[in-house]
């Protein structure tokens, strides 16, 4: 029988990412490397033990092996408990009424039971893709003073941004929420939920049981008007620090840049709240006499014998003699061959970038591809992709595979171009 706990947490990691490209192609946007060290799941894990949070539901989806084996048994994070801890809550066969997760508030019905065996006072809902530290007992504490039903977490915005979240509107007095609108066209606020609530359970179960058949039940589009519509005590908890959705490409590609600052908006290194990982035992990184680095991250096991500039690299990358990478992601496990210039890019994990080559070549150009997604002047490489020697890359490009001389036409690809290889999706 498990033990009683005053509040678990229901973590949403289960999304596809698709605003980030060939970099989720196989895998779940919250097991997609951050910081040349971690993960991006690792931020709301390592929140919830900070904040003394023993308890985590997981629910994954899309692509789940890399985040399933990247959790584990939740050593990383002190989660490997008996009463408690770590548990992938994935979507499984019913007698009846079978269906993937379609929605936020869908994945936690779907876990009713889950949650019943823990039999919560609170329930502590997280996304699984966002870069923040953000102290979980002190919102709870919040949450208890005002006798609150729900409890959103909310940060200021720029207005003209407000369109694009849930948008709340409150008794500045009191922190009531007396008004929501999900992605209004108008917004009355620019105060913006963070996807981030915390519900009393009984309230929370009630709202999810009467709302079971509503399709892809989600907690902004149905829930939480619901239970604000039914006189539940709504209230908003104003967070003023760093949180940072990393659901496209620049804002990816910006938030690991920002890590590199003199001074770091977002500080990794802090000892009193510290980010914790499931990470391989490496050797340390080797610099050798002629390199150059100047301000970049660099992960172990890590061999640089070329240029590295305001970059951010992951464990066990190798740059060649000759090689130059500025402005750049590396991710783990990745070659960047002699004589190859890599400006501005973001490449996965498990790549070879062949000697002479040059990526981030020219003038910006409109994707012919998927604007939607590819709209910024990088170059995004996916993981296990080959560029073969002596190849130029424009910007805005998306590459894919094991390419070849022949995949590059008077060998480029020329910008706003893609190369994906056939067997890889995108």
């Amino acid at each position: 029988m498990k033990t009683k706990k005053e509040m678990i947490a229901m973590l949403l990691a289960g999304g596809q990412g698709s605003r980030l490209g060939v970099l989720t192609a196989n895998m779940a946007k919250p097991a997609v490397s951050f910081g040349g060290k971690y993960r991006i799941i690792d931020f709301p894990l390592s929140n919830c033990i900070n904040s003394g949070v023993d308890t985590v539901g997981v629910m994954t989806q899309y692509q789940p092996l890399r985040l399933n084996t990247h959790i584990g048994i939740g050593i990383a994070w002190d989660l490997d408990r008996n009463r408690g801890g770590v548990t992938i809550l994935s979507p499984y066969e019913k007698s009846e009424n079978t269906d993937w997760y379609t929605g936020t508030a869908n994945a936690i019905l779907q876990n009713i039971g889950y949650i019943d065996s823990y039999d919560p006072e609170y329930v502590l809902i997280l996304g699984g893709d966002h870069i923040y530290k953000m102290d979980y007992e002190l919102m709870l504490n919040y949450h208890k003073a005002r006798k609150a039903d729900i409890t959103m977490a909310a940060m200021p915005v720029p207005i003209e941004e407000a369109s694009r979240f849930g948008v709340l509107v409150t008794e500045p007095e009191t922190g009531k929420i007396i008004d929501f609108q999900e992605k209004p066209a108008v917004p009355k606020s620019n105060l913006a939920s963070m996807g981030i609530y915390i519900f009393n359970w009984k309230v929370l179960r009630e709202a999810l049981i009467t709302n079971k058949d509503v399709p892809s039940l989600d907690f902004g589009m149905h829930v939480i008007p619901y239970c604000h519509q039914n006189g539940n005590p709504v209230y908003c908890y104003e967070y003023n620090s760093y949180w940072k959705d990393v659901g496209t490409l620049q804002s990816y590609w910006e938030a690991n840049m920002e890590l590199i600052d003199l001074v770091p908006v977002f500080n990794l290194y802090e000892e009193y709240w510290q980010i914790y990982t499931n990470s391989d035992s490496v050797a340390p990184q080797f610099i050798d006499r002629d390199a150059l680095v100047e301000r970049s991250i660099v992960g172990d096991g890590c061999e640089i014998f070329g240029t590295l500039k305001n970059s951010v690299i992951g464990e066990n990358v190798t740059i060649e003699p000759g090689a130059v990478v500025s402005g750049s992601i590396i991710m783990a496990n990745t070659t960047i061959k002699k004589g190859a210039r890599v400006e501005k890019a973001i490449i996965a994990e498990d790549c070879v970038i062949g000697e002479d080559v040059v990526i981030g070549a020219g003038e910006y150009k409109e994707s012919t591809y998927n604007k939607k997604v590819y709209n910024a002047d990088l170059v995004t490489i996916g993981e296990r992709s080959v560029i073969p020697n002596g190849v130029t890359i424009g910007k805005n490009t998306a590459i894919i595979g094991v390419t070849t001389i022949e995949d590059y036409p008077d060998k480029k690809l020329e910008s706003g171009g893609a190369i994906v290889k056939a067997g890889e999706t995108v």
